[in-house]
């Protein structure tokens, strides 16, 4: 652009005989005066003289116009030569700083490249390390899934006749576990409020069945709830109380309660305190028949006492002479996965009031470092004897 400039800067000079021209016609613009001798001189020089007079004002006019568009011509190539030089100087000031605006663009486009790839390479890193986690999810899966099937190969020990669950024996024995239970385990209406937060785990679960239902409290929310529901007890004076309530109860053993569903009849199998009440051959029967009545997607609910917290070990389980065995959440979560459940987690339950905590040092009382350590002992105390006294295994078909 600068070259083409430079160019059209250079103006082809005026053509050779231009300065030439202009001298003779300034010089013979006057036109020659007539002769003066004789009469028949006089003669022409007056019939001329008029001619002679427009003659030489043409001509002047002439001059005059010419003289004047040759002044105008330089003016105009003067003030075209100065346009042009100076945008040729604009040109040159300017070029440059686009040249570098065009470098930082590309500049900026490369950096701006750079940090999309590099945001690229950390997301394809993170993803790679979600990956690898689940691949490592997916082998302990099919660890658990093989040692669930070595379970199942391996085979349980015969229970054609497993001992019945101990819930009392005779009239007698029942009274006296009712009113054991009156004193100690609540009312009707707690019993009822610490139950109705399992509810929404059987809508749509019917038929319901609620082993060892005792006064029947959660038969009684299923049926306010509209949810058929059906329990099996062995205290003949909790089955006279549940149905002088108006509720389906079945005098009897639950394990055999259970095998008497046909595969697939149920929607929910549900036990509150009842678990750590069965040797392990019955409890083992009992989670398998479950699994078959169950249908698929069925819920399995058993709540019982958490034996991993001092406060529910000493204040609730040794308290009641006829638990059978303590059962650890892993334990009975481990049990459930091995007779086919799935989905099977615990839900701690009954916390222990923040009254009966250990508490805090305040720091004022001792200096920083030593009530660190102090309280970080008395938090690690607390999730130990304090932690919630109950859990709930709940499991899907």
């Amino acid at each position: 652009m600068l070259g083409q400039l430079d160019a059209l800067a250079r103006w082809p000079p005026p053509f050779a005989g231009e300065a030439d021209l202009a001298r003779r016609i300034n010089d013979s613009w006057s036109a020659p005066e007539p002769s003066r001798g004789g009469l028949l001189g006089r003669a022409a020089r007056d019939a001329m003289t008029p001619a002679l007079e427009r003659q030489v004002q043409f001509n002047s006019a002439l001059v005059q116009l010419l003289n004047g568009h040759l002044e105008e011509s330089a003016r105009v190539r003067a003030h075209l030569s100065e346009l042009v030089s100076t945008l040729v100087q604009y040109l040159q000031r300017v070029l440059p700083v686009m040249d570098t605006r065009d470098r930082v663009s590309a500049g900026l486009a490369t950096t701006r490249a750079e940090l999309i790839l590099e945001a690229f390479d950390r997301r394809q890193e993170a993803a790679s390390r979600r990956l690898e986690g689940l691949l490592a999810m997916r082998d302990r899966l099919d660890s658990l899934s093989e040692e669930v099937r070595a379970l199942r190969g391996a085979g349980l020990p015969p229970l054609a006749d497993p001992p019945a669950p101990v819930v009392g024996a005779d009239a007698t024995d029942g009274a006296l576990y009712v009113a054991f239970e009156n004193a100690f385990r609540g009312s009707r209406d707690d019993i009822r409020e610490r139950l109705r937060d399992y509810l929404p785990l059987f809508a749509d679960a019917s038929p319901v069945a609620d082993l060892g239902c005792g006064r029947g409290e959660f038969l009684e929310l299923l049926r306010e709830a509209g949810i058929e529901g059906r329990g099996v007890e062995g205290n003949l004076h909790s089955v006279s109380a549940g149905r002088a309530a108006g509720l389906d109860v079945v005098h009897g053993d639950l394990l055999a309660f259970l095998r008497q569903q046909p595969a697939g009849a149920l929607g929910g199998v549900f036990a509150a305190q009842v678990a750590e009440h069965l040797p392990p051959a019955v409890l083992q029967a009992a989670l398998r028949e479950a699994h078959r009545a169950l249908r698929p997607g069925g819920v399995l609910v058993l709540e019982t006492v958490n034996p991993s917290s001092a406060a529910g070990f000493f204040d609730v389980y040794i308290r009641d002479l006829t638990h059978e065995k303590p059962l650890h959440p892993d334990t009975l979560r481990f049990l459930a996965a091995a007779q086919g459940f799935s989905d099977v987690r615990i839900e701690l339950r009954s916390p222990v009031d923040a009254a009966s905590r250990l508490r805090p040092i305040p720091a004022r009382d001792l200096p920083g470092p030593v009530a660190d350590a102090l309280n970080e002992n008395v938090a690690r105390l607390n999730e130990t004897l304090f932690a919630p006294r109950e859990y709930a295994l709940i499991a899907r078909r």
